[in-house]
């Protein structure tokens, strides 16, 4: 059987590129082999490299010899040709990597990987491709070009959208026949279950942290960037924590890199007087350790197609509490499983998460009913079949 050839923007600790390494896992799994084109560096490379094998998309000559030969031998012209053959050099020793894989079909995860693609074009131009889209507007502008978008739309047989938000922006934004669009997500429901079942064994990890064990803990997670809302997670927290005085009430939002919006938003809370009541904590592979322990999820973006965390939240029974119009979370929260608010109204989420704090009985219940939809919406086997009823029906075409 020909390989999958995968590929995917970066390696880092994200939500898509989670939902990359589960896949790898269940292709794996089911003995489907899989190679994958990685064009960024990140902390997952060595758990896709124990799934699968891995080639690095070439990066630039930034270094022939050492600073001060390179300066001489560019003074002397020579350094120019240096360059253009070592970038040659690589070049074809990436072409000749991925001509050497046996590859049948492409799955371009992510619309940020059309620049790959359309770079590699010319070497898998003769296979089927199947786009798994993540991306909604916001995304799209902060993540891709025009031209390059268009070029992957051009040439995708197959998209896989994992909301029906997702799925709709794609027709009407940019024409993509909805008949080639396939609306499921791709995740191993066993496998966070048993992380969440390992992560509950431990220790509480927020003591450490200066939260005591009884807290109530509204949790978010996610990179740290406009469009996922942190800023609004300061709000939030404060109209919150101030109507409860007298409960320990703590907000601890997981993602949070030590980058200048880190430092912007650490400001806020001191000057707002809850340096001590909301922790912000860097992306860490522990990450169930702090999600298992939140009662309530706040999901304060702007924008999120359809979140992994959002999935991981519901199968550790926590109820959510989202924005409308902004993704795809609100085809699973429903009316059952948390709560939807009008889009940026942080007064109607604190409300909510206030009703939440006020009733554990209604948290127990809906926390309840959102895992067993994720369940019965998002079997991994059914999904997996229809992943791979799609690759058989685009091979097929090609035979």
């Amino acid at each position: 059987m020909k390989k999958i050839l995968l590929i995917g923007h970066d390696a880092n600790r994200a939500g898509a590129q989670l939902v990359l390494l589960q896949m790898l896992q269940m292709l794996k799994q089911r003995n489907i082999p899989t190679h994958l084109l990685l064009a960024g560096d990140g902390s997952l490379e060595t758990e896709y490299r124990h799934l699968t094998g891995v080639t690095k998309l070439p990066q630039p000559v930034e270094r022939l010899y050492g600073r001060r030969i390179d300066k001489v031998l560019y003074l002397l012209r020579i350094g120019q040709w240096l360059h253009r053959r070592e970038e040659q050099r690589r070049r074809q020793a990436f072409e000749a990597e991925l001509r050497a894989q046996n590859i049948g079909l492409v799955m371009v995860n992510t619309i940020t990987s059309s620049k790959t693609y359309r770079a590699i074009h010319d070497l898998v131009k003769s296979y089927p491709v199947i786009l798994f889209v993540h991306e909604l507007e916001m995304a799209v502008r902060m993540y891709t070009q025009p031209d390059h978008l268009r070029f992957m739309l051009d040439h995708t047989d197959r998209m896989i959208a994992v909301s029906r938000a997702v799925a709709r922006h794609y027709v009407e934004t940019y024409g993509f026949d909805p008949a080639h669009i396939s609306t499921f997500q791709l995740i191993d429901i066993p496998n966070l279950l048993q992380k969440i079942n390992h992560a509950r064994q431990l220790p509480d990890v927020l003591i450490q942290h200066g939260i005591p064990a009884n807290a109530l803990v509204i949790g978010g997670c996610g990179n740290a960037e406009w469009r996922k809302g942190n800023d609004l997670f300061n709000v939030i927290a404060r109209q919150v924590i101030s109507r409860y005085p007298d409960l320990p009430v703590y907000f601890v939002w997981v993602g949070m890199p030590r980058t200048p919006l880190y430092e912007d938003l650490a400001l806020d809370l001191e000057k707002a007087g809850l340096a001590d009541r909301v922790l912000l904590i860097e992306p860490t592979p522990e990450v169930f350790r702090y999600t298992t322990r939140f009662d309530i999820f706040a999901l304060c973006s702007r924008e999120d197609p359809y979140p992994l965390v959002v999935l991981e939240a519901a199968l550790s029974e926590t109820p959510v509490v989202c924005f409308e119009k902004a993704g795809g979370a609100p085809e699973l929260v429903e009316n059952d499983g948390g709560f939807v608010v009008p889009y940026l109204d942080t007064v109607s989420m604190a409300d909510r998460i206030g009703a939440l704090i006020e009733d554990p009985t209604q948290r127990r219940t809906m926390g309840q009913t959102l895992r067993r939809k994720v369940i019965e919406r998002h079997s991994s086997e059914q999904s997996m079949d229809s992943f791979l009823s799609i690759v058989n029906q685009l091979s097929a075409l090609t035979t």
